[in-house]
């Protein structure tokens, strides 16, 4: 389990997904939408684009540029943006709300 699904478990939502899938035809990973890594259902629905620390604001900018961004927030679910690093032997969360 990636530390994107174990906080998120940890936050309340009992179902937690990866919704990016592996293109072996064109050899890259594809996320859902072109947005989403994992998928999080529980009293919401939380889409999140899972990134290293360092790359978390072109992450932000790249969602934002999105055509799939407004309709997502127009069906209710809330978007973020989880800027990973490691800080000694323990990760570090930076979350962007969109």
């Amino acid at each position: 389990m990636s530390p994107t699904q174990r906080t998120l478990r940890l936050q309340g939502y009992p179902l937690v997904g990866v919704v990016e899938r592996f293109n072996p035809h064109a050899m890259v990973r594809q996320d859902l939408f072109g947005i989403l890594d994992v998928l999080a259902v529980g009293a919401d629905i939380v889409g999140v684009q899972t990134t290293s620390g360092s790359n978390a604001a072109s992450r932000v900018k790249k969602l934002q540029q999105s055509e799939a961004l407004p309709l997502l927030k127009a069906a209710g679910v809330r978007v973020v943006v989880h800027g990973w690093r490691k800080l000694k032997d323990r990760w570090s969360l930076r979350e962007v709300v969109l």
